[in-house]
């Protein structure tokens, strides 16, 4: 396969880190200071053995069913797994287990199962409370308001590491999710000034994540910008 071809992995790996440099030129911010996560809900383990080839090593699964054998089949890599979907009581063993982070920490109760079943081999497993900044009602997360809470909860949990905040802001917004974004930002500003560890603002995904870099993203998860539109459904 040709790499030059604008449709092959290594070409839209690419552009994303072109992107991304310009976005964070342009911001007044440091490259090495935004993460790319790649998003590979649906793509098959031979798919990111390949982006792992090309350097990209942390990679994010919103399914435990479907991440599991992913993880079985990769583990000869040094990836880093980062679990951001919704999370089920029943599940927390298992994302406790094979998850070096959690980015969707919503409840007391999932903090709390989650530090008692991480393993004590493993370090703490890193966390972001997940806030649901635009109160829609699909959408799973914390208020601004209650995010403080729940911080002190998870900072004092020693198995857990809380590392920041996580959003995923409506779609049909206007602004790119710019307002979204920074209310997000704001939060974490306002937490920092009694929880001094948190340093990850997990936001902007393929369709507006240069906004996201605009307003402090430092992690930022992409999907279909890097692997391409997702396979049909069978």
């Amino acid at each position: 396969m040709d790499a030059t071809r604008p449709d092959t992995l290594p070409a839209r790996l690419d552009a994303l880190q072109r992107r991304i440099r310009h976005s964070c030129e342009a911001a007044g911010r440091d490259p090495a200071g935004v993460s790319l996560l790649a998003v590979s809900k649906t793509r098959h383990a031979d798919d990111i053995r390949a982006l792992a080839a090309l350097g990209v090593t942390d990679i994010g699964e919103n399914y435990l069913q479907e991440a599991l054998p992913k993880q079985a089949a990769l583990a000869d890599l040094p990836l880093t797994w980062h679990f951001i979907g919704p999370i089920q009581s029943n599940k927390t063993r298992d994302i406790a287990s094979h998850f070096a982070w959690v980015h969707s920490v919503d409840r007391d109760r999932i903090a709390r199962r989650l530090n008692d079943q991480r393993p004590g081999h493993l370090p703490p497993l890193n966390v972001c409370i997940q806030v649901n900044i635009d109160d829609e009602d699909s959408k799973s997360g914390v208020t601004p308001a209650e995010v403080p809470a729940l911080a002190a909860l998870i900072h004092s949990l020693p198995r857990l590491q809380l590392r920041g905040l996580m959003t995923i802001p409506r779609a049909d917004a206007t602004d790119g999710n710019r307002a979204a974004f920074r209310r997000l930002a704001m939060t974490l500003s306002q937490l920092r000034h009694t929880i001094a560890a948190p340093d990850t603002l997990s936001m902007g995904m393929s369709d507006d994540f240069e906004v996201a870099i605009a307003e402090g993203a430092t992690l930022i998860r992409l999907g279909t910008a890097l692997f391409g539109p997702r396979p049909p459904k069978h």
